[in-house]
């Protein structure tokens, strides 16, 4: 896979919120099938998308990169003929075990999905969030019949309200900064996008107001409940700069405190990939059953080797491993 087509994939997946990690390789001693900038990315279903070799690289690249998603932990893996260096902190060292020899570092980055700041309004509050959020890595995209490009020059994108029909999720955070300017109809259209985060720039009277003409509208009042008003944490803050500091700092508290609770039950797919995975009796590096080119029949039972050198190793001295068959 070229490498454009590695970056179109990535965007897939950001676009679709799903996370995935790119390996590259950034040091190699020949024979070792990857060359030094090869890359490949990871997706959460242990789908290799590009060249970081095969054998032993691949089965261990494809580990590290899911263990890297779940931690949300860059790591450096050094796969080499000898495990004897010393430890060191953020590497993963493996001994080479395919006949190939050679050696290879790889570092694996997980990519979260970029998270979005949506803002209604063109008030200073809303100019000032677009500004710091999108310097804090967020996507930015500002919603208003009345504001301009010139206004949001750090925005992904400007739409009117009439436009607006976004169905969000988890990823996304909502910013009700209207400030007198189409308050309850933007208020309207971002309770029904149904955010997992939105909140409202008012003062409680003025929100209880609006909130009552909405409920003329039939919405109900556990959607109203889920409005957080005032917006921010309580930093006392007085400019329209101190207020969307604090905006963010809300946002950025909830984010990660989402991000530290994320141990939910396998999907289906994840299982899947589970059930798809052997461990190597020899080297102890998980293949892929399906994608395995190196099996053999022991006693009635498949075993899958990641490598020519494994599986002669094996076959060898069985007796050897047949204790640490899965």
């Amino acid at each position: 896979m070229h490498e454009d087509q590695i970056y179109l994939e990535l965007k897939r997946h950001q676009e679709n919120n799903e996370m995935a990690a790119m390996a590259t390789i950034v040091r190699r001693e020949a024979p070792s099938s990857g060359k030094q900038g090869d890359k490949a990315l990871i997706t959460s279903d242990g789908k290799v998308n590009g060249w970081i070799g095969g054998g032993c690289t691949k089965g261990i690249v494809i580990k590290e990169a899911l263990e890297a998603m779940k931690e949300f932990s860059p790591r450096l893996v050094r796969i080499q003929p000898s495990t004897g260096s010393p430890e060191q902190k953020g590497v993963k060292t493996y001994k080479m075990t395919c006949m190939s020899g050679g050696s290879v570092e790889v570092y694996i980055e997980p990519i979260m999905p970029k998270s979005n700041i949506i803002i209604f309004g063109r008030s200073h509050i809303a100019m000032a969030l677009c500004e710091i959020g999108s310097a804090a890595g967020f996507a930015v995209s500002v919603v208003s019949d009345l504001a301009e490009k010139e206004m949001f020059l750090n925005a992904s994108n400007v739409t009117g309200l009439g436009s607006y029909n976004r169905k969000c999720n988890n990823n996304d955070f909502v910013v009700v900064c209207t400030q007198g300017e189409d308050d309850e109809k933007s208020l309207l259209a971002a309770i029904e996008s149904n955010p997992g985060y939105l909140a409202f720039v008012a003062s409680r009277r003025k929100a209880n107001g609006i909130f009552n003409a909405l409920k003329k509208q039939d919405i109900s009042h556990e959607q109203l409940v889920k409005v957080k008003t005032p917006a921010g944490l309580n930093i006392n803050a007085k400019s329209p700069q101190e207020v969307a500091i604090s905006i963010l700092a809300e946002i950025i508290q909830i984010k990660r405190s989402e991000e530290s609770q994320l141990s939910t039950p396998l999907s289906t797919q994840e299982q899947e990939l589970q059930d798809d995975l052997y461990i190597n009796p020899v080297c102890k590096i998980p293949v892929q059953k399906s994608t395995a080119k190196h099996i053999l029949e022991y006693h009635g039972e498949k075993v899958y080797f990641c490598c020519d050198g494994c599986k002669e190793s094996f076959e060898k001295e069985p007796e050897k491993y047949i204790t640490t068959l899965p």
